[in-house]
């Protein structure tokens, strides 16, 4: 499993983990993990998923950060270390973009501090770029500032071979050139996003990618791909919680 999500080779660990992560089911993946979290690995892999989980239903911080403390207790070396200011920031960030509580200087914080602990050529360090455009994009309200950092991000997970970053990076840089009026860019990109994620089988990230290309397409594909993100949405429970609004027909007076 990259450090994104993806499985790699046949460790049947991982590909438990993937499959159950890839459908939502963040608890019963963190599961498998939890004899495994005497180790820094499978500890801040836990964390992170289970701060995933925060993210796409807005539930369970409580068991996040205690999972978290335990990743950043077993870390011992800088890369460890900074991967876990990563996912401390990447749960801060969840927290203020959710509306949650405004923890808006501590994700800074976490995530500058995880730049200064992890190497230049670290793999981790595409995810870390990739938060940092997340911050500056919803939270700082700098999209040239974001989209230097995906841009970044991009480039490092096509180097490293990380599909399932890369659908993240495809589909918030073509949100980007959206938000510019670029319609044929914005098309582009948000269909690789939603390609790599069926793809995967990145079941519970699908209907958000389809959400997106249809605001970059016009009619009636577009009122065909939102209803096939709504089925999808429904089907998963309502998760994530915040595409509701964009799938949602409104109600009639």
């Amino acid at each position: 499993m990259s450090r994104s999500g993806t499985t790699a080779g046949d460790d049947p660990l991982q590909t438990a983990v993937w499959r159950l992560r890839s459908r939502g089911c963040w608890t019963d993946a963190a599961a498998l993990l939890q004899p495994h979290t005497a180790a820094a690995a499978p500890a801040l892999q836990r964390a992170s998923l289970l701060v995933e989980r925060c993210l796409f239903t807005a539930k369970g911080w409580a068991e996040a950060e205690d999972a978290l403390r335990t990743a950043e207790a077993m870390a011992h070396e800088d890369d460890e270390r900074g991967e876990a200011a990563c996912e401390r920031g990447h749960l801060a960030y969840a927290s203020t973009v959710l509306g949650v509580q405004d923890r808006a200087d501590e994700a800074r914080a976490a995530l500058g501090r995880a730049a200064a602990l992890l190497d230049p050529t670290a793999p981790g360090r595409a995810l870390l770029d990739f938060r940092r455009g997340l911050i500056a994009e919803h939270v700082s309200d700098s999209p040239q500032s974001a989209g230097a950092a995906y841009r970044r991000a991009h480039a490092a997970a096509t180097v490293n071979g990380d599909s399932l970053l890369l659908s993240f990076t495809w589909r918030h840089l073509a949100g980007l050139a959206l938000r510019e009026g670029e319609l044929a860019e914005a098309r582009h990109g948000f269909a690789e996003s939603l390609r790599i994620r069926e793809e995967l089988g990145y079941l519970i990230g699908t209907a958000p990618a389809l959400a997106a290309l249809a605001d970059a397409e016009s009619e009636p594909e577009a009122t065909r791909l939102r209803a096939e993100a709504g089925r999808l949405f429904r089907l998963l429970g309502g998760l994530p919680i915040w595409l509701a609004d964009q799938i949602t027909p409104p109600a009639t007076v």
